[in-house]
């Protein structure tokens, strides 16, 4: 996306994949694919993840999966059995067809399930058994824009709100206008990406990434970022990054953070599967630390990008 972060891209656009993977077979992308009925199409009845695939590589590929079987059991939806299998396949065939396979290879890559077709109207699912649509993309990952590191992005506060106590809110499901939304605020008022508040108004993360903070005392660097209780999604990047920086020498904290708390920060920064570490570097107008990326945000990408490329970075 233009001017903006994403979990499933590196924030520009990528070139149009030449083919799709859909319930075990690979098919040119612009044919025909999903019914009409597709609940997924219908109600936003379906579930998804976003990975990145080095060298054809798929990291963090059992975490991802682990996140799938958690959003679809909040929905009630049957995964197949062999759903490790058929995605590596997929996912391996998909490459090989998008020419994105081999060790120059780097791809982003999206798995979306839906509840699948049914003719039937209403909310509730059919009572029958009722055949999944699993779909895999795959595009190239391009580089973040360069003022994206150089200057840092800047968030500006969405007035969508996140409620704590929703049982939706760490799923992720396809049910995205919340989040089209935020991103439209962003766009209007020519900022990056915008930052859900939950009810009570802490931080909870941005449209398509959590969120850290950096802050250093005297004799300790804390890395703060949100709690699970604060209707995050927590993404397999956030975890890495609280393993990391222990094994760095910061003080990983997990909590209940305000706006204040990010606009005292000396860094702030984005992370997610794909795109990666991004620094932020203003919020609703205000600059963070000294405007600039910092060493501590600059370092986590770093060593984050040598650990998708299979390099020892710590």
């Amino acid at each position: 996306m233009s001017g903006s972060v994403s979990r499933s891209g590196a924030g520009v656009a990528a070139a149009t994949p030449g083919h799709v993977w859909l319930d075990g077979r690979v098919l040119p992308a612009d044919g025909p694919h999903l019914s009409v009925f597709d609940r997924g199409f219908q109600l936003g009845d379906g579930i998804f993840e976003t990975l990145r695939v080095r060298g054809a590589h798929a990291t963090e590929l059992p975490e991802h999966i682990a996140r799938l079987r958690g959003s679809a059991a909040g929905l009630d939806i049957a995964l197949p059995d062999d759903l490790e299998d058929v995605l590596a396949v997929g996912i391996a065939d998909l490459l090989v067809a998008n020419g994105l396979d081999g060790p120059a290879g780097d791809a982003s890559v999206r798995i979306t399930v839906s509840r699948g077709a049914f003719r039937g109207r209403g909310l509730l699912p059919p009572d029958e058994n009722v055949a999944v649509t699993i779909a895999i993309q795959a595009w190239p990952v391009v580089a973040p824009p360069a003022g994206h590191l150089e200057r840092g992005l800047r968030l500006v506060a969405s007035a969508v709100r996140r409620d704590p106590a929703n049982p939706l809110a760490t799923l992720k499901t396809t049910s995205r206008a919340d989040y089209v939304y935020a991103r439209l605020e962003a766009r209007r008022a020519g900022a990056d990406d915008a930052l859900f508040l939950t009810t009570d108004g802490h931080l909870s993360e941005g449209t398509t990434a959590n969120i850290f903070l950096v802050r250093v005392a005297t004799d300790v660097v804390e890395l703060a970022t949100p709690s699970l209780d604060c209707a995050i999604l927590p993404g397999t990047t956030r975890s890495w990054l609280l393993a990391w920086g222990a094994r760095v020498g910061l003080v990983p904290v997990e909590g209940r953070l305000s706006q204040t708390d990010l606009a005292s920060a000396d860094e702030a920064f984005l992370s997610s599967s794909v795109a990666g570490i991004l620094p932020v570097t203003t919020f609703d107008g205000q600059a963070i630390g000294d405007g600039r990326p910092g060493p501590w945000t600059l370092r986590a990408r770093a060593d984050r990008e040598a650990m998708i490329a299979g390099e020892d970075a710590t």
